[in-house]
């Protein structure tokens, strides 16, 4: 296939058919690095997507899949099982807080979430109680099928569809400021008694901006929600798997969510799969020999085994002291490139979470449609280094097998960037 037949014929996310960027072909990949059909090396700053975390083509994996691959390529999941997603299950619910009971696989963060909602309203249907209003948070992204999409916040990607999406009680972002505000609305919106759930990207909204909130402002708002029963569902779809610098986002919190949404990091970057794991207290609705109050949400791949053979690789690396030594070396050296830029005067903001570091740059217009990001993400391509703003904030979420050297080339950009606004 030349570029050509791309250009003609394959429809890209997040991408006008027209006046979009050139899509630069890919051959291979290894460790933190990109590599092009021409040998051009381009570092990749965002994991691709997020999802990648333990570098590109890493061997473990890689031989995991293989030797999957030879023995169990596939197999219906309604009515079998098989060690892959036993062991995955095993792996998932030894790092996850100890409520956690039940493992849901699908195929991504999006559809984990409509699991997550379905579980949520399904939990009191099955008690003969009907509660179906959900509460999110401004600014949020929760995936692009319908269930998620209603649970975004409502904008230039999901404006052709809004006369199809269900309502949501939208509370604003807390902050130091407006916290009092926010924790009033909460409390009036759920003393109704007819809330079923409360959506939430713990402490970091990712494609909102990597919009960041303190641990003691969520916390305060689940004491809320628990004490009325409504089931709190923490979409860790981003956050999960070490990047906020603990296995979980919600691992800094002491109230812990009813679900868990997981994604993009679980497979190490290798293969596409969701997960929503379920607390006792939503498993309790479901365990019964009355058929009709079972889950009906299946897909032909779920918990496909090579993509559990994958995670589980991913999980034993993610586990060990090298990687998680990894982590804190890379929040540390984003700590320390944080407060060395900070003053610059062309930042409005600047904001860490572990290893994700966001600059919020002074704009006109601080959305993803700022036109910064017309000048962002070509500049660093220039110097070979793939960042892709979310409009006029740059951020970085590497790889946990970055080096030292390879973060240091990043932060020179940024400084190279950031000299040019001046």
């Amino acid at each position: 296939m030349n570029n050509l037949t791309d250009i003609n014929h394959i429809w890209h996310p997040f991408t006008p058919l027209l006046g979009g960027f050139d899509h630069i072909k890919i051959k291979e990949g290894k460790g933190a690095w990109l590599v092009t059909e021409d040998d051009r090396k381009i570092l990749d700053a965002v994991s691709s997507w997020w999802v990648n975390i333990h570098g590109h083509a890493n061997e473990k994996i890689a031989r995991a899949i293989y030797k999957q691959a030879q023995k169990l390529e596939q197999v219906i999941f309604a009515g079998f099982t098989h060690d892959p997603a036993i062991k995955l299950t095993e792996n998932l619910l030894s790092i996850l807080p100890k409520n956690q009971k039940r493992v849901f696989f699908s195929d991504d963060g999006s559809t984990s979430v409509e699991v997550a909602l379905k579980l949520a309203i399904q939990y009191w249907h099955n008690q003969g109680i009907e509660k179906k209003r959900i509460i999110a948070i401004e600014g949020a992204y929760h995936g692009d099928t319908f269930g998620a999409m209603s649970t975004a916040d409502r904008g230039a990607f999901n404006k052709p569809f809004w006369p199809l999406l269900f309502d949501v009680e939208f509370i604003e972002l807390p902050t130091h400021e407006n916290f009092e505000s926010v924790r009033s609305h909460f409390q009036a919106l759920v003393a109704e008694d007819d809330v079923a759930a409360f959506i939430f990207e713990p402490l970091v909204q990712g494609a909102g901006g990597m919009r960041m909130y303190s641990p003691e402002a969520l916390d305060n708002l689940l004491e809320i929600a628990i004490d009325h029963k409504v089931v709190c569902i923490a979409d860790e779809v981003m956050t999960g798997f070490g990047r906020t610098g603990k296995y979980f986002s919600s691992d800094h919190l002491h109230y812990k969510p009813d679900i868990f949404c997981l994604s993009k990091g679980i497979t190490g970057g290798f293969l596409p799969m969701g997960v929503t794991v379920a607390s006792e207290r939503i498993e309790a609705a479901f365990k019964t020999d009355d058929f009709t109050k079972t889950f009906f949400h299946g897909h032909s791949y779920t918990a496909n085994p090579i993509a559990c053979a994958a995670a589980n690789a991913s999980f034993e690396i993610l586990t060990s002291e090298e990687c998680q030594e990894n982590i804190k070396r890379i929040s540390t050296a984003h700590s320390a490139f944080a407060s060395k830029i900070e003053a610059h005067t062309a930042i409005d903001n600047i904001r860490q979470q572990g290893t994700i570091l966001a600059i919020e740059l002074k704009s006109d217009e601080s959305s993803y449609m700022s036109d910064l990001r017309k000048r962002i993400y070509p500049f660093f391509l220039e110097r070979n280094i793939l960042l892709r703003p979310l409009g006029n904030v740059i951020y970085i979420l590497p790889p946990y097998v970055i080096s030292a050297d390879e973060l240091d080339l990043i932060y020179q950009a940024i400084e190279e960037f950031l000299a040019t606004m001046d």
